[in-house]
């Protein structure tokens, strides 16, 4: 069925670049933004994500494109940068990303009382809401948005229905597939009759995306870790320009990968750690065979650990779908599994291979840097060589959905070092142009069985039949998943 599907999917947006080229392009050349044309040939997910808009509907879609890329020539918007923004617009902070809803999606707020209505600065503003989408799309490449409208405190001078017209248009048509919903807080009576009209404009495929909530229900929705204080929330974020708000990664407390000694005393810890969970379950005798086990892999030499490690690690890494960027293929591609609350958090594993001709320095971060342990945080991998990434939750810290890990990654000069403290200094002078980076999302599985995607002990005893049933079972039902009605 699942397989079905990707055929079905793979035939459609063959279809519609076909289309698009020959009865939309050919004549009109300078219609759209050549990096749009060409984006369009090369980037399946972003074909897909108008045909799903459009209910795969290739002749629905073909005008969504156009419209849209049209749209996306006339407001610049491959070519929109922090200078292409009034600087006052950036500051008063009306407008910026942080935080994440209870889904794991992130939080694009809009704050209405700093917008007033005054067609002189309208264009700007739209030009503010067009770079913060693609600076997201750009970076997450479909993954949505939770849209926060912030009513509160909001003046009748602060209605602007245009305005309003153009966010719902920009996930309707210009960035298809990126609305999760809509939050619309604290609205004042007033504007009862004019929200009515702003349903008619989503259209009915959308209308369930808007949910209307007071301080008492918005929690419904986002946490209060991500609310600020006026929404009954305990986030101590205020945003301040410049610099502009990151996507909230902050480097792991816990960094494992430039000290060496850190590295080898965590290894120790969790070795024990894993011997005494172990111990409370066995019998007297079958402990003492396993203390026994436990001292001779401590004595084990480092290339004896790494080959055993390898070895039982190629069943687990095959199944793991792939991301494929320019300097390093990352597996998983995009969210790292972890065990439920009822079966323990386990460890999970990134695997990062460098397919460059030369060193690429790498460092991971994360959203929660006070939950997880991450081994190696900081480090390199050499040509044609993988690297495992250990993370696992800190102190029996709970995994939440709304955690996020980065990994960045930059090409090295074949004479630079490779210990801290070149590395160090690589990350303070290497350009952010020349940076590749990567977001994964964490995601529970909510069962007491080991699957593929959880790193424990029995995991590696299991068949690799059996590890990539569980990881296609799981794969399959996430596939059909995609073609749900918006």
């Amino acid at each position: 069925m699942a397989e079905c599907h990707t055929q079905n999917k793979a035939k459609l947006v063959s279809e519609t670049r076909r289309r698009f080229e020959a009865d939309y392009v050919t004549d009109k050349s300078d219609k759209y933004d050549p990096r749009d044309v060409e984006r369009l040939q090369q980037d399946d997910n972003w074909v897909e994500s108008y045909l799903f808009w459009r209910h795969h509907n290739v002749d629905e879609t073909l005008k969504m494109l156009d419209e849209s890329f049209q749209w996306r020539k006339e407001m610049s918007v491959n070519d929109l940068t922090e200078s292409s923004i009034p600087r006052w617009l950036l500051e008063i902070g009306g407008i910026y990303l942080h935080g994440y809803d209870k889904e794991g999606n992130k939080l694009f707020w809009i704050r209405v009382k700093y917008h007033i209505k005054d067609h002189k600065t309208t264009l700007d503003k739209k030009k503010l809401i067009a770079f913060w989408l693609e600076r997201y799309a750009k970076r997450e490449n479909g993954k949505p948005v939770t849209v926060m409208f912030d009513l509160s405190e909001t003046g009748i001078n602060s209605i602007d229905m245009d305005f309003v017209r153009f966010i719902i248009n920009c996930f309707k048509v210009y960035y298809p597939k990126y609305l999760s919903k809509m939050v619309i807080f604290d609205m004042p009576w007033i504007m009862n009759a004019a929200f009515k009209i702003v349903k008619s404009w989503l259209g009915p495929e959308a209308v369930s995306l808007l949910k209307f909530a007071s301080k008492n229900e918005v929690q419904d929705y986002v946490s209060v870790e991500y609310l600020p204080p006026h929404m009954g929330g305990t986030d101590p974020f205020k945003y301040s320009y410049p610099p502009l708000v990151d996507d909230d990664f902050q480097t792991p407390l816990c960094e494992n990968g430039p000290i060496a000694s850190e590295d080898e005393a965590s290894s120790k810890e969790d070795l024990e750690s894993d011997g005494k969970e172990t111990l409370e379950t066995i019998s007297s005798e079958e402990q003492t065979a396993l203390l026994k086990k436990i001292n001779v892999t401590e004595h084990t030499s480092k290339a004896e650990e790494n080959e055993k490690v390898d070895s039982k690690m190629k069943a687990f890494k095959k199944p793991l779908s792939v991301f494929k960027g320019p300097l390093l293929h990352i597996s998983p591609a995009e969210e790292l599994y972890f065990g439920s609350t009822e079966s323990g958090e386990k460890k999970t594993l990134i695997v990062l291979t460098n397919v460059t001709k030369n060193i690429v320095a790498f460092k991971v971060r994360t959203t929660a840097p006070e939950k997880y342990r991450v081994k190696p945080s900081n480090s390199s991998c050499d040509p044609g060589a993988s690297v495992d990434i250990v993370v696992s939750p800190h102190g029996g810290l709970t995994v939440s959905a709304q955690d996020r890990f980065l990994i960045m990654a930059a090409e090295m000069e074949q004479s630079s070092g490779t210990g801290p403290a070149e590395l160090t200094q690589f990350w303070k002078e290497v350009p952010r142009n020349k940076v590749m980076e990567h977001r994964l999302r964490c995601h529970i599985v909510e069962s007491s069985k080991p699957t593929t995607l959880t790193l424990k002990d029995n995991a590696f005893n299991m068949s690799d039949k059996t590890s990539e049933d569980l990881y296609l079972q799981s794969a399959n039902s996430s596939r059909e998943s995609d073609f749900s009605t918006p």
